[in-house]
């Protein structure tokens, strides 16, 4: 008796992120469109949405927008499923104003993305000791934020107040300011010169809460700096503000990042050829990629050239050789993006 074969069609599956639903759109081997559903952005709405995909076949691959965003969650859902998943960028613009623009046209254009393969990059993750970082990051960069505004609110009130006010106070560090103008006792007097004193002592204040939340959240981060990659803080003019914003960029899984040049592209450091014209021949530093991972490398790369002696001895070799100091910088963000690779991939081994 003859046995049947069924094969088991292969499904693609594509999902447009939003903060209250997501549309998802699965397409079959050869880009045929199988169907198109909206689903909660909720526990429950991720399982029917993996449900629904799976059952129109094996489902092999999902593209899905704004894994770093609204995608979070669903990413993470599909991972611990088992499913590989793909971070798709948005849709071009030509496309859109070719196509139109829908969430169900994003969601099937995101399916055909990593159907073709146009997108295959994986997503950072966000389920270790990096994500908690991340976290306590945003919190820091908002208090160090508003530490500066508090401050430079504060200047500006001293210089256009009362004179004995910018008499006592015009010369002052940011650190004798702010514990000065905190320690402040306004008298009811003149109406101008006691509100303005009011509003000194409150903005400074306001900038000593700020030290102290910052400090306690450095007392969580550089441990988990520190637990995760070691190695990072042993690089020349990294410490453990500059090592989490790396840590952050690279993500919880930065064996995703296929190669060094990839690690390089992320941070806007990977050489590319000039324009045409008098630069041809030239190349300059992509644009693009994580701003903040891009200024941590500059920070480093000024620390060296300031201390390092192999880096100063670099910097006077270029600078003969007729090279201009951005463009030193330039070729030094490329060659610490290399350093910083290595001790990434040994914290992901």
């Amino acid at each position: 008796m003859a046995m049947t074969i069924v094969e088991t069609r292969a499904v693609t599956g594509g999902v447009d992120t939003h903060a209250d639903v997501h549309v998802a759109a699965a397409l079959d081997s050869i880009g045929g469109l199988l169907g198109t559903e909206s689903f909660p952005t909720n526990p429950g709405g991720y399982s029917r949405l993996l449900s629904w995909l799976e059952g129109f076949g094996t489902l092999r691959l999902v593209g899905i927008e704004g894994t770093g965003s609204y995608g979070a969650g669903l990413a993470r859902h599909m991972a611990n499923a088992g499913v590989r998943v793909v971070e798709v960028d948005r849709s071009d613009r030509q496309d859109r104003h070719r196509a139109g623009k829908s969430d169900v046209l994003d969601a099937v254009s995101a399916a055909r993305a990593a159907l073709s393969g146009r997108a295959r990059g994986a997503p950072r993750g966000r389920d270790g000791n990096v994500e908690a970082v991340r976290a306590l990051m945003v919190a820091k960069r908002s208090a160090r934020s508003e530490r500066t505004q508090s401050v430079n609110q504060a200047r500006a009130l001293v210089i256009t107040g009362p004179d004995e006010l910018r008499t006592c106070f015009s010369k002052h560090r940011t650190a004798t300011l702010v514990a000065d103008l905190g320690a402040l006792r306004p008298r009811p007097g003149d109406v101008v010169g006691y509100a303005t004193r009011v509003a000194l002592r409150e903005l400074g204040r306001r900038a000593q809460f700020l030290d102290d939340q910052i400090d306690r959240l450095d007392e969580l981060i550089v441990p988990l700096v520190r637990s995760h990659a070691a190695g990072l803080l042993s690089v020349y003019g990294c410490g453990p503000d500059t090592a989490a914003v790396l840590l952050v960029a690279a993500g919880d899984h930065p064996e995703r990042l296929r190669s060094e040049a990839a690690w390089a592209h992320l941070c806007g450091v990977a050489p590319i050829p000039a324009s045409s014209g008098k630069s041809s021949g030239r190349y300059r530093l992509n644009p693009g990629g994580d701003r903040q991972a891009n200024h941590a490398l500059w920070r480093i790369v000024i620390t060296r050239m300031g201390s390092h002696p192999p880096t100063q001895a670099y910097v006077e070799r270029r600078l003969k050789e007729g090279l201009s100091k951005v463009e030193i910088i330039r070729c030094l963000k490329r060659y610490v993006a290399r350093e910083i690779y290595r001790h990434l991939r040994l914290a992901a081994d």
